[in-house]
């Protein structure tokens, strides 16, 4: 059985402070977009195989698909087993939540297919035990993530969305650019407003990361891909996650399917250029 685990993107992020527990308060518009994973699960008797082909990723608790089947299967007591091909087509380490969504869409489908009626709520929770962006995956399309970014509220009627993204040939730990980040953090509470979205011009106003700035110093050519994308019309660009991806914004997506093209012939070979859709 084939199951597709979408990217996402974060249209902004902000980091609002630094918790005592050592995890950093957020508020984060995240969205899903057509760019997936696959994962194939068949059925076996007992234990739970994992198979990664075309990649190094591990295929033991080291992979959080591993740990997604093993988490679900031991909260449900489920006797038998599952194998299971992880088709990575989400560059990794990139600011777009491959390996999450790949957790995610572990713990959706072996619900299904095991008949385990586990509820959403349950499934995030599990989720949120795996990794901090596992939740999201499994709540839904659209999120506006606080907290550490375990509160999550749906927006309804989100402007679609066409995208062009430019992952560079480097990946950037999440954790380094959150400890850089640190050092300008305030100490003090620091409120954050959350702006209404009904257009699109509205998303382009908001782009916002506060990551940016430290995985700029870091690689200083992300900007220069930010300038290409606005150089070939995106309305707005910005760099997701941690990075190092970042993304344009188009109106038209037959405009930013040639621009994609007109990108990948432009760029050097080792920087990998997606067209993709908002979910």
């Amino acid at each position: 059985m084939l199951w597709m685990a979408p990217a996402k993107i974060n249209l902004f992020l902000r980091v609002l402070r630094k918790r005592d527990d050592g995890y950093h308060d957020i508020v984060s518009l995240m969205q899903k977009i057509t760019l997936y994973d696959e994962l194939i699960f068949s059925p076996r008797p007992k234990g739970i195989v994992l198979n990664c082909p075309g990649s190094d990723l591990p295929t033991s608790e080291d992979n959080l698909v591993f740990r997604a089947a093993q988490s679900i299967f031991a909260y449900t007591n489920y006797p038998s087993g599952m194998e299971i091909k992880l088709i990575k087509k989400i560059p990794l380490a990139a600011g777009l939540g491959g390996g999450s969504s790949d957790a995610a869409t572990t713990l959706i489908a072996l619900n299904k297919i095991c008949s385990l009626n586990l509820k959403k709520n349950e499934l995030m929770k599990l989720g949120a035990k795996i990794g901090a962006d596992v939740p999201f995956f499994v709540f839904g399309n659209n999120a506006l993530a606080s907290g550490i970014g375990d509160q999550l509220k749906a927006l309804q009627n989100l402007p679609k969305i066409n995208l062009v993204l430019i992952k560079p040939p480097f990946e950037l730990s999440t954790k380094m650019v959150y400890e850089n980040l640190n050092l300008r953090l305030t100490k003090g509470k620091n409120n954050y407003s959350i702006p209404r979205f009904l257009e699109l011009s509205d998303i382009i106003r908001e782009l916002h990361n506060d990551l940016e700035s430290v995985s700029l110093e870091m690689h200083p050519e992300l900007n220069d891909l930010k300038k290409m994308l606005l150089r070939h019309g995106a309305l707005g660009a910005l760099m997701s996650g941690s990075g190092p991806t970042v993304f344009g914004i188009f109106r038209d997506g037959k405009e930013a399917k040639k621009i994609q093209e007109v990108i990948k012939k432009e760029i050097s070979d080792h920087c990998t250029v997606f067209f993709a859709k908002s979910l």
